[in-house]
């Protein structure tokens, strides 16, 4: 009974600390002008990914409807009707059962999902850079001497995070380079330049042809990715021009196509998965320990 009673203690401190990131994230940036719209959850067009994941759609009368992978697109078009925009996405991901030991997968997660008309990637690098060090700060006023029981290692980031460029960490460590680096990692660092044929069709592509105006963030201690975002494509023969590279069927994002037509401005933004970011902040050794109701790949969960 006691380790029960411990157990749940431990569970009601860690959604505490959640709930303050959740809560200082969106504090900061109604105080740089974003402000919060509504998740969507179901919607004709979706995240393609860069991944396979099991179907997640709903017919309904003569259309279909599929479950949010993410808001990328949404982002994009919110970003015509005011400049900063910020939600906080429930995300379903149908993935595959050999991600469960990952530590870092769920099939339903949460995702800070933010996006800002007319920026580059080195102004979301700054907004983001600035909003981990505000948020760390407010919960270790808050919740520090619980976290530093459950994690040793934390810290307040110091910024600005290094950038390691992806083909020279490739070239150096092979194919592991991520596993390698973040585990040899004390600080958070940007991992930037992503070539063209590692993500999806919709971050910008640079001049070069070869690689994109992209990023992700890389805890350290081994915990691994923690944001993707970039600039975006935002032209209409650019944007066909990668589905065609990346084999993306015209059909199936129809709605997408027919909005850019009308014209999207150029925007960059980042999605940021709040588990994973309660896990690091805990040292917890599985994102499902960081919510209520967790639901693992290759589970049926309540």
């Amino acid at each position: 009974m006691v380790n029960v009673q411990e157990s749940l203690k431990v569970k009601r401190e860690v959604l505490e600390i959640s709930s303050e990131i959740m809560s200082e994230s969106g504090q900061f940036l109604r105080k740089a002008g974003f402000i919060e719209i509504l998740p969507v959850i179901i919607s004709p067009i979706t995240d393609p990914l860069n991944h396979s994941v099991f179907d997640a759609s709903i017919d309904y009368y003569d259309g279909k409807y599929s479950l949010t992978k993410s808001m990328i697109f949404h982002k994009q078009l919110a970003v015509r009707v005011f400049p900063k925009i910020f939600t906080f996405s429930p995300n379903i991901r149908l993935e595959t059962e050999d991600k469960k030991s990952t530590g870092r997968h769920l099939i339903e997660f949460t995702q800070l999902d933010l996006e800002v008309k007319g920026a580059k990637r080195d102004d979301i690098l700054t907004l983001i850079e600035n909003m981990f060090v505000e948020v760390f700060k407010d919960v270790d006023e808050k919740f520090g001497q619980i976290i530093r029981s459950m994690n040793p290692h934390f810290s307040i980031p110091k910024i600005p995070f290094e950038r390691v460029k992806y083909l020279e960490a490739y070239d150096e460590y092979g194919p592991d380079f991520e596993t390698i680096l973040s585990k040899r990692a004390t600080e958070p660092f940007w991992l930037i330049d992503i070539p063209i044929e590692e993500r999806e069709f919709y971050d910008r592509l640079d001049g070069d042809g070869k690689v994109l105006v992209d990023m992700d963030l890389i805890y350290p201690y081994g915990f691994g990715e923690a944001i993707s975002g970039g600039e975006r494509e935002y032209e209409y023969e650019k944007i066909l021009y990668r589905m065609n590279l990346k084999g993306n069927d015209h059909e199936t994002l129809r709605w997408y196509l027919d909005e850019v037509k009308k014209g999207i401005p150029p925007s960059a933004g980042c999605g940021i998965g709040i588990e994973r970011l309660t896990r690091f902040v805990c040292n917890l050794k599985h994102v499902s320990e960081a919510r209520l109701f967790a639901k693992l790949p290759g589970t049926v969960s309540i």
